[in-house]
């Protein structure tokens, strides 16, 4: 070893590499070229030093001090040192260290709680399942066995008179010995000699008793030698007897289907036998609960008719009544509008009825004097002096004589757009008051409250009024009505005709006493011991009150806080107010008054009546709204075949002008409605499409502006929100108290809307004498005019054999070099068409202006 350290030494001065060496060393590196270098290698270890080392000895009651622990330093910071925290951090780490190891083990703890409730709860759910098929496994068995011991019983019933009498087989059978008895005795005697054996001192070797929740082997494999075989059939089991056998699953379920099946088909035949009403439309989720079936049952059986529906399918009424047939129930069909019945009674017997005021109603054309003649009988009302007796002009009030008779009177316009509104009128009356004026005669609007008059049976009063004018004609005015079967007393008929002034007052004594005379004929009764019904006369919304509808009750009395239903609009009774602003507690037979409770304004002419509760009211009112959005939607619908697509094809060129109607009555409002949208031809036409009773709101100015609609408002102004919104959207308001202004208006306009007519003109002819090939103008006619003139840039036509060949309009016309502005006849002259040149010898030019005409409607 010496040797080679010294050859070592003395070679290269390079120690040999050695594994586990410590210490440095240095290693040769070799590069290109001959290069190459020394690199030293030097492994560090980490010097642990322990007690048993050969260190010093540590106090006692103290620690063992760490290799890098410092003097004076504890170990927990000599730790946090070498780690190269603060002894803070350090002790955070620890602490959250041990708090994650605590969750850690808390979760796991939680997990195995958890599970073994899991466990448990399905070791739970499977014993009960287990109980509940051993419970239904038994059932059915008993009530196998049970069938079977009846029909053995009734077997052995009907063989026992055959065999003889049965009380001499009973002994026999009682006497038969059983084995199970012969077993029992035998062990009692072995018992017997054991406990003998045992008093007499000696040791009696028994078997040992089992332990606790054990079973004897010989048991255990005798019961499961039981429970395998239990439900085998052999012929052990067919000679022991069949007392202890179980059966099987298979039979369990057998029975379990045909107890289900029989289930079914008795179901069937114990079917309660209902009586379903059958609506006009019904669904299928509906029709089986109406017939207390499964709404799956109805599915498969339309499934199984071919019909693949849903059970919110609508079904026709020949379907449903054919699915209740073959449910077994009765079918009854009703029609929705049976919510109707009842809504007006039927009337009253003669007994309860009571002597009622005549309701008249004036009619007549336009500035007759039907208002003046009005206020006129109004002044002779003994009540209009009364405190409070301010007069309001609702359209119908009561007037009360001074015999004691009242009348009670409606006022209906004369104007042509409120035609509906006088023959609402003349149904709601018993007597018609036409009123002509005695130098004007009859009018279109007297013919028309003539025919409405007949068409009610109302009988008819003429009042000849303006008889204090110069020119006053009654007695033309008396020929002019027989035209229309108005025959007056003086000629030989039966209306009676008062000749009256409603400006000096005269006459309206006998006028008064016509209508009481006319009324003692007519004997008109009513019984007000009953609900009220009756007819509304207007309707309006009114700011501050609400809607407010002016009724005139026909039979009964209208009592405040009764439910009423009008129309499409139903409310209770707030208040009643009558023509002097005085509030009424009950309306009776043939008074008007106006109501407020109403949840909207009802449509003029509407039946209204009191009814039981506020669902009778709701059913009807729903069910009218209903049937309007119903008839509303199939009017706008369109229809699929080739005549109707023709038809919306040739409408769709048809330009509208769609308005916002508002006036101060729903009335008016509808007679505006009805006239503006007669107004127009195939071309154009005015469409309302909003038209209320009240004044203009936002919603209005909304509407307006969506639909690009003007206001038209009648008597009734727009509020500040309205008339701000409506100066923002740019939308026009415009206000009229004239019905006939806004026809004017809307006419005129769209009037402007129709395209012009155009007109054809005849100015002169010319003969193409020559036709001349010209470089930069093409072909150009020599031509001489024959007949009138011929003008630069008219129509022309270029007819050929009396043929027209080509239509089209004249670009040049020049006389020798110059271009002229016409050429008269006799006078020649050169032609050039615009895009045509097909110009021969002797064809002969038409030439002809066309002239626009604005139309009218």
């Amino acid at each position: 070893m010496s040797d080679s350290d010294d050859r070592n030494q003395g070679g290269s001065g390079r120690r040999p590499l050695s594994l586990n060496r410590g210490g440095s060393g240095t290693v040769q590196q070799s590069f290109a070229r001959g290069r190459s270098k020394s690199v030293v290698v030097e492994k560090k270890r980490k010097r642990i030093v322990t007690p048993q080392s050969g260190g010093a000895p540590t106090p006692a009651g103290k620690p063992p001090a760490k290799p890098n622990q410092r003097k004076g330093e504890s170990a927990q910071a000599a730790r946090a040192r070498e780690l190269g925290l603060s002894e803070e951090e350090l002790v955070a780490r620890q602490r959250a260290v041990q708090r994650a190891r605590a969750e850690a083990a808390q979760k796991a703890e939680q997990r195995e709680v958890a599970e073994a409730e899991r466990s448990q709860r399905a070791q739970e759910e499977k014993l009960a399942l287990e109980n509940k098929h051993r419970r239904e496994a038994e059932e059915v068995a008993e009530a196998e066995r049970r069938k079977a011991e009846a029909e053995a019983e009734a077997a052995a019933a009907a063989a026992a008179p055959a065999k003889g009498d049965p009380d001499d087989v009973a002994p026999a059978r009682k006497e038969a010995p059983k084995p199970k008895d012969k077993d029992r005795s035998k062990d009692r005697r072995d018992n017997d000699a054991d406990s003998m054996l045992e008093a007499m001192g000696g040791r009696v070797k028994k078997k040992g008793a089992p332990g606790p929740g054990r079973t004897p082997p010989e048991k255990s494999r005798a019961k499961a030698d039981q429970g395998r075989r239990s439900g085998k059939l052999t012929i052990q089991n067919i000679l022991d007897g069949d007392e202890d056998r179980q059966r099987s699953l298979a039979s369990v379920r057998r029975a379990r289907e045909r107890e289900k099946q029989r289930r079914q088909e008795g179901g069937d035949r114990d079917k309660i036998q209902r009586e379903v009403v059958l609506p006009e439309a019904i669904t299928v989720q509906e029709l089986a609960v109406r017939m207390a079936e499964r709404a799956a049952d109805v599915v498969k059986y339309l499934m199984k008719q071919g019909q693949m529906v849903r059970v919110n399918d609508v079904l026709d009424l020949d379907t449903a009544e054919l699915i209740i047939e073959d449910f077994g129930h009765i079918a009854k069909r009703v029609s929705e509008s049976d919510v109707e019945e009842g809504f007006i009674a039927d009337d009253d017997s003669d007994d309860s009825k009571k002597p009622r005021p005549p309701v008249v109603a004036v009619m007549g054309h336009v500035d007759h004097g039907k208002t003046s003649l009005l206020d006129a009988l109004r002044e002779t009302d003994v009540a209009a002096g009364e405190a409070g007796g301010i007069t309001q002009h609702i359209g119908a009030y009561q007037v009360k004589l001074k015999s004691g008779d009242k009348i009670t009177f409606l006022d209906t316009p004369g104007h042509a757009a409120f035609s509906a509104m006088r023959s609402r009128g003349a149904q709601a009356t018993d007597i018609v008051i036409l009123v002509v004026a005695a130098d004007d005669g009859v009018m279109p609007q007297t013919i028309e409250a003539i025919k409405h008059a007949q068409a009610a049976g109302a009988p008819i009063i003429v009042a000849v009024n303006k008889m204090d004018r110069e020119g006053a004609n009654p007695q033309k005015v008396l020929t002019d009505l027989l035209q229309h079967e108005v025959i007056v007393e003086s000629m030989g008929g039966e209306t009676q005709a008062i000749e009256v002034s409603a400006l000096k007052k005269t006459g309206l004594q006998e006028l008064t006493d016509a209508i009481t005379m006319q009324a003692e004929l007519l004997e008109l009764t009513a019984n007000p011991d009953r609900e009220a019904d009756g007819v509304v006369v207007e309707s309006q919304v009114e700011q501050g009150r609400g809607s407010v509808a002016t009724v005139l009750v026909k039979r009964g009395t209208l009592k405040r806080g009764d439910i009423v239903v009008a129309g499409a609009q139903w409310g209770r009774v707030r208040a009643m107010i009558d023509e002097r602003n005085q509030q009424l507690k009950a309306l009776g037979p043939s008074q008007p008054a106006e109501i407020l409770g109403l949840d909207g304004a009802p449509e003029p002419g509407e039946m209204f009546a009191v009814v039981d509760g506020e669902a009778r009211a709701r059913e009807l009112v729903e069910y009218r709204q209903r049937q309007k959005r119903n008839s509303s939607v199939a009017a706008g619908a369109s229809g699929a075949s080739l005549e109707q697509m023709l038809a919306r094809l040739k409408s769709s060129d048809i330009q509208e002008m769609p308005l916002v109607v508002k006036a101060d009555v729903q009335g008016s409002a509808e007679a505006i409605a009805q006239s503006l949208e007669k107004i127009g031809n195939d071309e154009v036409k005015a469409r309302v499409i909003h038209g209320a009773a009240g004044g203009v709101n936002e919603s209005d100015i909304l509407l307006a502006k969506s639909s690009g609609a003007p206001v038209f408002a009648f008597n009734v102004r727009a509020n500040k929100q309205a008339r701000e919104m409506a100066e923002a959207e740019g939308v026009e308001i415009r206000y009229y108290s004239v019905i006939y202004n806004i026809l004017d208006d809307v006419k005129g306009t769209l009037e402007g809307m129709l395209a012009p007519e155009k007109r054809e003109t005849f100015i002169g002819y010319a003969e193409i004498l020559e036709v001349f090939n010209i470089s930069k103008a093409g072909k150009v006619a020599g031509c001489r005019v024959t007949e009138g003139v011929v003008k630069r840039g008219s129509g022309v036509r270029l007819l050929r054999d009396d043929t027209v060949i080509h239509e089209g309009m004249l670009k040049t016309l020049k006389r020798f070099k110059d271009e002229v502005p016409e050429v008269k006849s006799g006078t020649e002259c050169g032609m050039a068409f615009e895009n045509y040149e097909d110009l021969q010898k002797g064809d002969l030019i038409e030439c002809f202006e066309v002239e626009e005409v604005e139309r009218k409607l």
